[in-house]
C-alpha cells in the first residue's frame, strides 16, 4: 500500500484551475519533495490531503483512507507543520504541545513522555517555559516540527520548514529531518535545492497545477540534460584543433580562452590526452554536472521565487 496516493486531483477556485489533475504515489517511508514556483499549486494539494480543502474533482488517499469520505481517519494519521507558522504566541512550548497532544487524543503522560523527547531533540529544552512570542523565527519553526511530531504520525507533512531561517537553523532542521527518512513517510516542499537534493528520495516538480517531472534527483538531473559538458581552461587552441574537436562532439562553445565541449558522453581524459598530444596548454579542465535548479529551470522555465 501506498503512504498517499491520488488519482486527477483537482482544485479550482471559481476561474482559477490551482491543481489540474495530478496523480502520485508516495512509498511507505519516503521522503518525497514537491517543487515548483510560487503559485504552482503545492500548498494547495497538502491542504487537500491534509483534509483542510475538498478536491473540486478526483481522489486521494492516506494510508487507503479517502481524505474526503474518512477525514477523521487521515487525521489521525499525520502530523502538518504548515508553510505559516501556527503557534500559540502567549503559551510556551509545553502548553502548545500539550494543546496538540490533546487535540490528537494523547494522554497527559503520553503527551508529556513525547514533548520531552521532542524538545530535547529540538534543542528547545532551555527555553521551554518561555512563551513563543519570544522566539527567533527558527525556533519557531522547531517548535512547528515538533507539534507535527508529537502525536507520532506516520505521515508527515512538511510546507516549507526551513523558509527564511538562517544558514545554520536551516542546517539543525534538515539534518533533523534526514533523520526521520525511513521511519516515517514524508511529503516536503522547499525553495532550496540544495535541501530536496540531499534529502529527496524522489521529487515531484508542480508547475502551474500539473505534475511536469518525477523521479529521483539523478534521474532528473540524467534525463533532463541529455549532454554532458566539459570545460577547460586554455590558452593556444589551433583553428585545426577546433576543427577536429567540432567533428568529434556535439557542440563546442568558445570565449577568452574558456572551451565547453558538449556531447552525449564525455571522456574526461581522452580530451586531456589529446589536448596535450596537439601541444595545446590545459590549465584546468572539469565535467560540469547540472545541478537540481538547473532541471527545475530547464523544466519550468521559471527560477523558483518568480
Amino acid at each position: 500500500m501506498n503512504a498517499v496516493q491520488t488519482f486527477k486531483l483537482t482544485k479550482e477556485f471559481d476561474s482559477l484551475v490551482a491543481v489540474n489533475g495530478i496523480d502520485l504515489e508516495i512509498h511507505k517511508g519516503e521522503l518525497f519533495s514537491l517543487l515548483g514556483p510560487n503559485g504552482a499549486g503545492k500548498t494547495t494539494t497538502i491542504r487537500m490531503l491534509c483534509c483542510l480543502l475538498k478536491p473540486t474533482r478526483g481522489t486521494a488517499s492516506i494510508l487507503g483512507y479517502d481524505v474526503v469520505r474518512t477525514p477523521f481517519a487521515v487525521k489521525k494519521l499525520i502530523g502538518v507543520s504548515p508553510q505559516d507558522t501556527v503557534l500559540s504566541e502567549r503559551l510556551n512550548c509545553w502548553e502548545n504541545l500539550a494543546l496538540i497532544g490533546k487535540v490528537h487524543g494523547l494522554s497527559s503522560n503520553e503527551a508529556k513522555a513525547r514533548s520531552k523527547e521532542l524538545l530535547e531533540t529540538m534543542g528547545l529544552m532551555e527555553r521551554a517555559k518561555d512563551q513563543v512570542r519570544r522566539f527567533s523565527g527558527g525556533m519557531k519553526r522547531r517548535l512547528s516540527i515538533a507539534m507535527a511530531l508529537v502525536s507520532n504520525p506516520q505521515v508527515l507533512f512538511l510546507d516549507e520548514p526551513t523558509l527564511g531561517l538562517d544558514p545554520q537553523a536551516r542546517r539543525t532542521i534538515s539534518e533533523y529531518i534526514a533523520g526521520l527518512k525511513g521511519k516515517k513517510t514524508i511529503l516536503l516542499t522547499t525553495h532550496y535545492m540544495e535541501e530536496a537534493d540531499s534529502l529527496s528520495d524522489r521529487i515531484g516538480i508542480i508547475d502551474e497545477g500539473k505534475v511536469v517531472a518525477l523521479g529521483t534527483p539523478q534521474e532528473l538531473k540524467t534525463n533532463t540534460f541529455q549532454m554532458r559538458t566539459m570545460v577547460v581552461s586554455t590558452g593556444n587552441l589551433t583553428a585545426e584543433v577546433i576543427s577536429d574537436l567540432q567533428q568529434r562532439y556535439s557542440r563546442l562553445e568558445m570565449s577568452k580562452g574558456r572551451l565547453k565541449i558538449y556531447h552525449k558522453e564525455l571522456n574526461f581524459q581522452e580530451i586531456v590526452d589529446y589536448l596535450h598530444s596537439r601541444g595545446v596548454a590545459v590549465y584546468s579542465a572539469a565535467l560540469e554536472q547540472p545541478t537540481l535548479e538547473d532541471v527545475f529551470i530547464q523544466i519550468t522555465g521559471k527560477k523558483l521565487r518568480d
